[in-house]
């Protein structure tokens, strides 16, 4: 039986209630520590526990409090370490840990959302879909010794972020201390994680031979768009196929060949209606997917959805914190952003529990994920205050089946007109600007008063020149 208090929480701001119960539901404090100490490599544990660190960041990521020092001062009686000793501990975090928080959080999420029913519609049954991209975290303020005598910008890191795109959460990440690393010198440890009938999506980055056929050999495949300096062997001519909303389709069979192994591929070639914003006017792609499971329109219907993964960047950078510039130490960065896909993997549930109830149409095209975090970022902390978390505790022992159905009637509670995405109107283009020299300054007050009488005597003159215009009836003669 829940308080009446929490009762009306859930009336209020059921999507605040829903993020909290999923964090009881997933990140108990006994699972992230033992996931701390399972990955971690040289970092251990003396007094500040992992689970209290990740607890603190997830305030900071989600904007529920505006910066590290302002989380710490508010919890500094739980965190019970110096201010030094917490800061030491996130520049401290090794990447190996960051990437199994990721990693963790999609494995305990993805089974609520399959039963939830939320996911997106299937875009090939029978093969899972993993769209990579890479990111290079921004460049941070000046505080590490090191860099207060550094002009450029300092830049923490980068890394490469894997989307399942059905169940639209962050599925991997591969951190990387060194920002002048590049992509390529990670596709080792991708590699690693590939299994069989994955299909693989990414931009020109990753078309290499190697990555291409190492893929092939695992038994997985590839929708990868074709970089200018690949190199490979045409099997057959470019044969038109069939016309798609973008464009007309072409294919061709080729031979990708790498330290003698050669696999047979697809090349797909779509010729834009209409170019891109780089000035392409056409987009090949390979692929290995057979011709009688993946037509071309559904290999380039695959290759479209890689868009979905640059949302995700977009969430976790203008909605989420996912770039602290006051972290300078790279394993701190590092760590930051992947709290971001941490909570954009929880947001991910939210939206799935909204789907399930509301419908897909709705959620996907009409509900904006700045306000359902706004709404969080207004309320979680009364909420914390209100209901203590031994009220949260009952969470921990329902089933699956029962803990979706509880987010369903929350789901089902919440108002989507509060949260209707704000469609952006065509730019128009900027007049160019008159630049005075001996004016610096304009008063607004007096320039809208004098665009009113403009506007004014514009009137009159209309009215007076509709007069002349106007011809007099003459009486008739008789």
């Amino acid at each position: 039986m829940l308080s009446s208090i929490f009762e009306r929480f859930i009336e209020v701001s059921p999507v605040t209630v829903m993020l909290r119960a999923t964090l009881e539901r997933i990140f108990s404090a006994e699972k992230l520590d033992e996931l701390f100490e399972a990955t971690r490599e040289k970092q251990y544990t003396q007094e500040l526990l992992f689970s209290t660190v990740v607890g603190i960041m997830s305030l900071v990521v989600c904007n529920i409090r505006p910066s590290i020092s302002a989380a710490y001062k508010a919890f500094s009686k739980q965190i019970g370490v110096s201010r030094v000793a917490f800061y030491s501990k996130i520049n401290g975090i090794e990447p190996s840990v960051s990437q199994a928080l990721v990693r963790y959080s999609s494995k305990e999420l993805a089974p609520i959302i399959s039963e939830l029913g939320g996911e997106q519609p299937a875009i090939l049954p029978g093969y899972r879909i993993k769209i990579i991209d890479g990111n290079n975290l921004a460049a941070t303020e000046h505080r590490l010794s090191v860099l207060r005598s550094v002009n450029g910008g300092p830049l923490p890191g980068k890394s490469l972020v894997v989307l399942d795109p059905i169940l639209m959460l962050a599925i991997d990440q591969f951190p990387c201390e060194d920002a002048y690393t590049q992509e390529r010198a990670l596709f080792s440890q991708v590699l690693e994680t590939v299994e069989k009938n994955d299909v693989w999506v990414g931009d020109r980055n990753f078309c290499t031979c190697m990555f291409l056929v190492e893929i092939a050999k695992r038994k997985a495949y590839f929708v990868i768009r074709q970089h200018a300096s690949m190199p490979y062997k045409e099997l057959g001519e470019l044969k038109e196929i069939c016309d798609s909303a973008t464009g007309k389709v072409f294919e061709q069979d080729v031979m990708i060949e790498y330290e003698g192994e050669s696999i047979k591929s697809r090349r797909v070639v779509v010729r834009l209606n209409e170019p891109t914003r780089d000035g392409d006017t056409e987009v090949a792609v390979f692929c290995n997917l057979r011709k009688e499971n993946a037509s071309p329109i559904v290999i380039s219907n695959i290759y479209l959805k890689r868009w979905s993964v640059e949302g995700l960047f977009q969430v976790v950078s203008d909605t989420l914190e996912c770039e602290i510039k006051t972290l300078g130490y790279p394993r701190a960065a590092l760590f930051s952003f992947c709290m971001a896909l941490v909570a954009y993997n929880i947001l991910s549930v939210i939206k799935s529990a909204l789907r399930s109830v509301h419908g897909q149409g709705k959620i996907d095209a009409g509900v904006s994920n700045y306000y359902l975090v706004e709404e969080i970022q207004s309320t979680y902390t009364g909420m914390m205050i209100a209901i203590p978390d031994v009220e949260w505790k009952f969470l921990n022992h329902l089933s699956l089946p029962a803990f979706a159905e509880l987010l369903k009637q929350w789901a089902a509670t919440v108002d989507l007109k509060r949260f209707a995405s704000s469609p952006k109107a065509e730019k128009k283009p900027q007049p160019k600007r008159e630049r005075e020299p001996n004016r610096p300054h304009v008063s607004t007050a007096r320039l809208l008063a004098e665009k009113q009488r403009d506007c004014k005597q514009s009137r009159v003159e209309q009215q007076t020149s509709n007069l002349v215009e106007t011809p007099i009836l003459q009486p008739l003669q008789t």
